[in-house]
């Protein structure tokens, strides 16, 4: 049996694992999923503070109180950045590190940044907005992600998209546009990266994550795969979890 710690991306919560979380522990395993302040079912702690920092000490304290140990870390899309700063504050109660199409931002850098939708003046421009009032404490990722898929479907029945669209609701704007205090840089430990091939993180964060010398292993899919592709999702996370 393993533990899995499972952290969702950007508009998501911890809602967006369900069907990989009931395989996992139809196979036996344990499984944790946590979700950050100002997403989903927390939407209502949203603040002009609500950033990077916030959501790794949600993940820390979610492992020191459920007692978890020698876990296995899976951070999928935004929570690569949240990754890190988990790393470095509780790294001895995480065995193995897994990424799984996430975004990679180094110290110092801020996440639309990274994934280059708008230069870092810009971005601190927004921060000083979102804290005098004048931007909204909320990013518009669920619209985008919403258009993006009306323009090209995932790769999962209309059903199950349905679903994933239906969920998805808020993710607060500081936590694209605080710079990031603990980078992937700073991660001394292997990771290992499922690359999917049809994803907005390619082939940018794809490359980040060979030159941070990880393990990057090239899957077809789409960024979504945890939903729309559960079979394959819980054979890699057993296959990297070993």
């Amino acid at each position: 049996m393993t533990t899995f710690v499972l952290l969702h991306g950007g508009a998501a919560g911890s809602w967006i694992w369900k069907y990989t979380e009931e395989a996992l522990r139809a196979r036996g395993h344990n499984v944790l999923t946590v979700t950050f302040t100002g997403f989903a079912e927390r939407r209502h702690l949203c603040s002009t503070t609500s950033n990077v920092e916030t959501h790794v000490a949600d993940v820390v304290n979610a492992l020191e109180f459920h007692d978890i140990t020698d876990a296995v870390l899976v951070a999928h899309s935004y929570s690569g950045t949240v990754a890190p700063g988990v790393i470095a504050a509780a790294g001895d109660r995480l065995r193995r590190i897994i990424y799984v199409d996430s975004v990679i931002a180094l110290s110092g850098e801020t996440i639309v940044e990274a994934l280059g939708f708008m230069p870092r003046e810009h971005a601190l421009g927004a921060l000083a907005g979102l804290r005098n009032g004048t931007v909204p404490i909320y990013s518009p990722v669920a619209e985008q992600q919403r258009a993006e898929a009306a323009e090209k479907p995932y790769r999962m029945s209309a059903e199950r998209q349905e679903w994933l669209l239906s969920h998805l609701s808020t993710m607060p704007t500081a936590a694209g546009v605080t710079p990031v205090v603990v980078g992937a840089d700073t991660v001394k430990r292997q990771v290992d990266y499922i690359a999917v091939s049809d994803t907005v993180m390619k082939p940018k964060m794809h490359d980040r994550a060979r030159e941070l010398g990880w393990n990057v292993h090239d899957v077809d899919g789409d960024h979504a795969i945890m939903v729309g592709d559960v079979e394959t999702t819980v054979k890699l996370l057993e296959q990297f979890s070993q």
